[in-house]
């Protein structure tokens, strides 16, 4: 056998050894966030794993009420992104989440949303008081329906109890309402300006600043987190210039 064939064997023989190595699996590292960082968190998992190719980041989206239960039930999770500070604060109590940890990660404001039809002909925030006017809003214990109340609030007792008096469903997230409004369901609902953002064809109305609220999203790894390490990576990330473009881009404002 000359020297040509006997190389050719013994690369052959040495791919077919190398095909046989088991390849280490993709760390998971799962990611607890607020329903309404869908789009932008989607974009950031895929950022991140392209920064950490043994890396598979796993989302699970939801109401951050939610998200607090299913990590208080013994849910694992290595990072928990909030719409707000109350579910954070929450697991900083319980011992889920390290004091001082939790930060400040992006803000959020509240707009109204119609059908791309408008049929009620909403113009302004004070149209939210029109009789027979069918509202959808989140629910009170999820952030998004939380910020709402205390918008309606600011408002005035008087306006408060004559737009709740128009509220036809109370959903468990965010989704769920920007979803009823899309369908045609509700004359109205009340989001996130990111989330109204995603969907450009519904008409979508500003509060007033004098009533609207501030919302700021806190993220932390959390205490028990199966991978530390990545999770503060990956809180770095958010939190670093890449991750806010990104958020920016999806219509958040940063901090």
């Amino acid at each position: 056998m000359n020297r040509l064939a006997t190389l050719v064997l013994i690369l052959v023989f040495l791919s077919a050894c190398a095909s046989n190595v088991p390849q280490a699996a993709p760390v998971t590292l799962t990611v607890f966030a607020a329903a309404s960082l869908s789009e932008s968190f989607g974009e950031i998992a895929t950022a991140f794993e392209a920064a950490h190719p043994d890396v598979d980041v796993k989302l699970n989206f939801a109401g951050s009420n939610t998200l607090r239960a299913q990590i208080e039930q013994g849910a694992q999770a290595d990072v928990f992104a909030s719409a707000n500070a109350r579910e954070t604060d929450e697991l900083v109590a319980n011992g889920f989440v390290s004091a001082n940890t939790p930060q400040i990660f992006l803000t959020n404001r509240l707009v109204i949303i119609t059908p791309d039809n408008n049929p009620a002909g909403l113009s302004t925030f004070a149209n939210l008081t029109l009789p027979g006017l069918k509202l959808v809003l989140a629910a009170e214990d999820v952030p998004v329906g939380s910020y709402t109340r205390a918008v309606l609030a600011n408002a005035g007792a008087d306006f408060e109890t004559e737009v709740l008096a128009n509220v036809v469903s109370n959903e468990n997230n965010v989704k769920q309402v920007l979803a009823k409004v899309q369908l045609g369901e509700a004359d109205a609902g009340i989001v996130y300006a990111s989330d109204a953002a995603t969907e450009p064809e519904l008409p979508a109305i500003e509060i007033p600043s004098e009533w609207n609220v501030v919302a700021e999203y806190p993220i932390a790894a959390l205490k028990d987190a199966p991978h530390p390490e990545l999770a503060n990576a990956f809180v770095a990330f958010v939190l670093s210039q890449q991750g806010q473009t990104i958020l920016e881009k999806w219509g958040f404002s940063t901090p």
